[in-house]
């Protein structure tokens, strides 16, 4: 066992990580040029950045030490490590420098060009005035990568750190990540490059080799760091210098760790998994993510270079480098159930844990105003004779409204409550943007109003359309549908369903389902619902939300939620419909489910703007009225839905 790092679990910080942290611009146009790119997807990007969200994502209490710009791409790294769980307490403002940039393509599977933006930019300015030893005595362990030793500033920033380190009794890590484009032996566009000689570059890192306690590397980084053509020679001589467990990174042929001598020849090395290779740029940052998992927590090396592998494996199969990083709820998976046979990016299970078992926002009761309406309202302004553009106008003095409510929720202490929108892009542009950015539930329709069978309001290709949708926007998608509908019905909604399904997994939106069983059918409503959604997982759909109407009864509550924990407990839950039914006969319906584990509340719509809209519509009352009334109704469910939740909870 690897006994020496489970000394200091009492400290606050597992691992701090000091270094690159960037913005990946990765092309979209898989197998183009990047000559030839026309899109790219923004991650988090850079070594040390990578490595601290791995790390997070895998459980461990990480920070980064670094700087940013003061512009969005630093705000977006710094939010994107947050929301992971990673400190950001010693990520300082650069005001002078911009955040670093990095763009990235994929060729084929060994090509990837890729340029570095770094033009003094904000993460090589880090200074030893942007932490102290008290920080730094707070963690077991300390990451340095090689960028930060490349340059008189950033190595003496990266030497002050590791005095403290070792004065506190912090272990030390080097990731040699050598790119030769950064220590300026190729010319700027030549980032793909991972290996130029240098003896200068292998003097400069020799002097600093004896400080660290783990040093990990590929075959060529060994080679530069040792000096010398030959892997073994190189081991060798890093070896003379530093008492460290070095971990060779081999490849498709695993690693190999030495704790002592290096012997003669390269022994067996530790295997890695065999997978189809789509992409190896991260693989390395997350094989460093998982052998930090593994050392921290006192496995074995075996063990721990396992994680590694299987944490490089998953890697190699996605698309970017942090967002790539798994979950151990994927790991679990990939050990024990995994088909490394077929292409992973092919297993959908573990497509969807990778979404699904990362950290989330966690809703608290939500309470959204629905007003995603279109044809109701385009038939409501043309019953009062009212300019149908008015409506847009109309969404947005909702969104006031709902502001409205919000701040005074937070004015009375109310913090044990979610507020949003449903709104439409038709009528309700104006209103999404407005709402967007403001952390509230968002939801926004695709369904074409009153389809059956199902149409898109934009056409069959709707996965097109969520590319322009802002990633926080949340797929709602109402379908009529009932297991009892007539077969050529059925099946087409299913397989709609299904299209949604697919492109929302790889689109990365929250998709939530509304179903309304046919008031038709002979089925009773509870029963319809309960057993729409039962067929719906057993077709491998899994949203993130359902939309239905109130259950009549605690048994259909506790079936409804035995049913989402058998099939999919990353579900995010329930919220209830209204139908346009009266404010009272709405609240009613939220004694009984207000008891669900799975119901976290409402999407309420015409039962709170019908009659005010009408009034506004036809010229009786202001926009300030308007407000108040509208208010004065969300108003009125929120406060009957905390009162039943009150109650069922007593």
């Amino acid at each position: 066992m690897n006994q020496a790092t489970t000394a200091g679990r009492d400290r606050p910080l597992d691992l701090i990580c000091l270094g690159r942290l960037a913005v990946d611009l990765y092309s979209q146009q898989v197998g183009a040029r990047l000559e030839d790119s026309s899109s790219f997807a923004k991650y988090l990007g850079g070594s040390s950045g990578n490595i601290a969200f791995g790390t997070a994502r895998l459980g461990l209490r990480s920070s980064m030490l670094t700087r940013v710009g003061d512009d969005h791409m630093g705000r977006f790294l710094v939010e994107t490590l947050g929301k992971e769980g990673c400190d950001t307490s010693h990520i300082a403002i650069d005001p002078d420098r911009l955040t670093a940039l990095v763009l990235l393509g994929i060729k084929d599977r060994e090509t990837f060009p890729l340029i570095f933006y770094r033009e003094n930019c904000a993460d090589m300015a880090v200074s030893p005035n942007d932490f102290d030893e008290n920080y730094i005595a707070s963690a077991r362990a300390l990451l340095i990568t090689g960028t930060h030793l490349s340059t008189p500033s950033v190595l003496a920033t990266s030497m002050a750190a590791l005095e403290m380190a070792r004065k506190t009794q912090v272990k030390t890590v080097l990731d040699i990540d050598y790119r030769p484009v950064l220590w300026g032996l190729t010319g700027q566009a030549d980032g793909e490059n991972r290996y130029v000689p240098s003896e200068k570059v292998s003097s400069d890192l020799q002097k600093v080799l004896p400080l660290f306690d783990l040093i990990v590397g590929t075959e060529e980084e060994f080679m530069i760091a040792g000096g010398a053509s030959d892997v073994l020679a190189s081991l060798r001589k890093v070896r003379a210098l530093t008492d460290a467990t070095l971990v060779l990174k081999r490849g498709e042929q695993g690693c190999n760790v030495f704790t002592g001598e290096v012997p003669p020849e390269l022994p067996a090395a530790y295997p890695t998994f065999k997978v189809s290779v789509f992409n190896v740029l991260g693989a390395g940052d997350a094989f460093m993510s998982g052998l930090l998992k593994g050392w921290l927590d006192g496995k074995s090396w075996e063990e721990s270079c396992r994680i590694a592998n299987a944490c490089g494996a998953l890697v190699v199969s996605r698309h970017g480098c942090a967002p790539a990083m798994p979950t151990l709820a994927e790991l679990d998976y990939f050990f024990n159930e995994a088909d490394l046979g077929q292409p992973l990016e092919h297993d959908r299970k573990l497509q969807r844990l990778h979404r699904s078992s990362a950290a989330q926002k966690q809703w608290k009761d939500l309470l959204v105003f629905a007003f995603d309406h279109r044809s109701q309202l385009s038939e409501l302004a043309q019953r009062c004779g009212a300019d149908p553009a008015r409506i847009s106008a109309l969404k947005r003095l909702f969104v006031e409204a709902v502001s409205q409510t919000e701040q005074g929720l937070r004015e009375g202490g109310r913090s044990d409550i979610d507020v949003g929108i449903l709104a439409d892009e038709r009528y309700g542009q104006d209103a999404l943007n407005a709402a967007t950015g403001r952390d509230w539930w968002i939801g926004r329709p695709v369904e074409l109003p009153g389809s059956l069978p199902l149409r898109f309001e934009y056409g069959r290709s709707v996965g097109s359309t969520l590319l322009s949708w802002p990633r926080e926007h949340i797929i709602k998608c109402l379908v009529s549908y009932d297991t009892e509908h007539p077969a050529v019905i059925r099946d087409e909604q299913e397989a709609q369903m299904q299209s949604l399904y697919d492109a929302a997994q790889a689109s990365g939106h929250d998709l939530l389902l509304e179903i309304i069983p046919p008031a038709d059918a002979d089925s009773e409503p509870d029963a319809q619902v309960l057993r729409a959604i039962e067929r719906l997982y057993s077709l491998g759909i899994q949203p993130e939300w359902w939309k239905i109407g109130a259950l009549r009864n605690h048994d259909s509550w506790r079936r409804l939620d035995a049913l989402i924990q058998e099939n999919d407990r990353y579900c995010k839950g329930v919220v209830l419909l209204g139908l346009a039914a009266p404010l009272e006969e709405v609240a009613a319906g939220f004694g009984v489910a207000a008891s669900s584990r799975s119901c976290k509340g409402f999407t309420v719509g015409r039962s709170i703007f019908q009659e005010p809209s009408e009034a506004w519509m036809s010229g009786r009352i202001d926009d300030q009225e308007l407000v108040q009334r509208v208010r004065r109704n969300f108003d009125t469910l929120i406060a009957a839905w905390t009162s039943a939740r009150h109650q069922a909870t007593v």
